[in-house]
C-alpha cells in the first residue's frame, strides 16, 4: 500500500511532536518532509508531498498555502488566532487546493458543534461559553469557544454575552455551553485530556483531504460531509 506522503510544519513545536508521533504510529501515513521555520525550503522534496498539516503560527500562513498553491498540494491547518485578512487568505488559496481549517481538530468538539444546532429549540434560554486552557494560550478567548460561540448565536438567532475565558496551569482546554431557563440548566462539557486527540483529528483530517477538490473545509466536514 502506498503511503500518504505528509509534510509537516514546525515538526520541532509542542503539537509538531504530537503530529509526527501519530503519523509515525499511522500505516497509512508517513512524515515524509519534516519543515522548521530556518530550514531551506527544498522545493523538489515539496513536490512530492502529498499533504501539508500546519499548527505553526498566523505569521508563517501566507508561505505556507503559497508554496504548497504551486503544487496543487492540500493543507490541513489547525492554527488559530488569525486576523480576518489570514481567514481571506484561506478562502483565498482554497479557490485553487484543498485548505481545511478548524480552529479544534478534535472530533469530540465538531460533533458538539453539530449538536448546538438543536438548541433552536429553547432559544428563549440564556446562553454562555466557557473555556479554559493553559497558562502559555496567547489567544483569549479561544479559537474554539469563537467558533462555539458564532454556531451557538447561529442556532439561536440573537447575540449573545462574550465567552469567558481562564487562562492557568496546564489545562489542555475544557469548554462548556451553558443553556439556562428558570427551572433548569443544561450544559454540554467537552474536555481535551492531551494533546494528541488534536493530532489524530488532523491526520484524520488529511487522509480525507487528499481526495478532495479545492475548497474550504472544516473538521466536521470529515465526520458529516461538505455543507452544500
Amino acid at each position: 500500500m502506498k503511503k500518504i506522503k505528509v509534510g509537516v510544519i514546525g515538526p520541532a513545536g509542542r503539537m509538531g511532536k504530537e503530529i509526527v508521533g501519530v503519523i509515525d504510529s499511522n500505516p497509512r501515513c508517513e512524515v515524509f518532509y519534516p519543515l522548521n521555520r530556518d530550514d531551506k525550503f527544498d522545493a523538489k522534496k515539496a513536490k512530492q508531498v502529498d499533504v501539508w498539516i500546519d499548527f505553526s503560527s498566523p505569521d508563517a500562513l501566507k508561505d505556507v498555502l503559497k508554496r504548497a498553491a504551486e503544487h496543487k498540494t492540500p493543507v490541513v491547518c489547525g492554527t488559530t488566532g488569525f486576523s480576518k485578512k489570514e481567514k481571506d487568505l484561506l478562502a483565498q488559496y482554497s479557490k485553487k487546493i484543498p485548505v481545511l481549517w478548524s480552529s479544534n481538530m478534535s472530533l469530540g468538539v465538531a460533533v458538539l458543534n453539530e449538536t448546538l444546532k438543536n438548541l433552536s429549540a429553547i432559544s428563549h434560554f440564556d446562553f454562555q461559553i466557557e473555556e479554559i486552557h493553559h497558562n502559555r494560550k496567547k489567544d483569549k478567548p479561544s479559537g474554539t469557544a469563537i467558533t462555539l460561540q458564532e454556531n451557538l448565536e447561529k442556532a439561536v438567532g440573537k447575540k449573545l454575552p462574550e465567552a469567558l475565558a481562564i487562562r492557568g496551569g496546564g489545562v489542555f482546554g475544557v469548554h462548556k455551553v451553558y443553556s439556562m431557563s428558570d427551572e433548569e440548566v443544561l450544559v454540554f462539557e467537552h474536555s481535551a485530556l492531551n494533546r494528541t486527540v488534536f493530532a489524530k483529528g488532523a491526520v484524520m483530517a488529511a487522509e480525507w483531504l487528499v481526495k478532495q477538490k479545492p475548497g474550504l473545509y472544516q473538521i466536521r466536514d470529515v465526520l458529516f460531509g461538505k455543507k452544500a
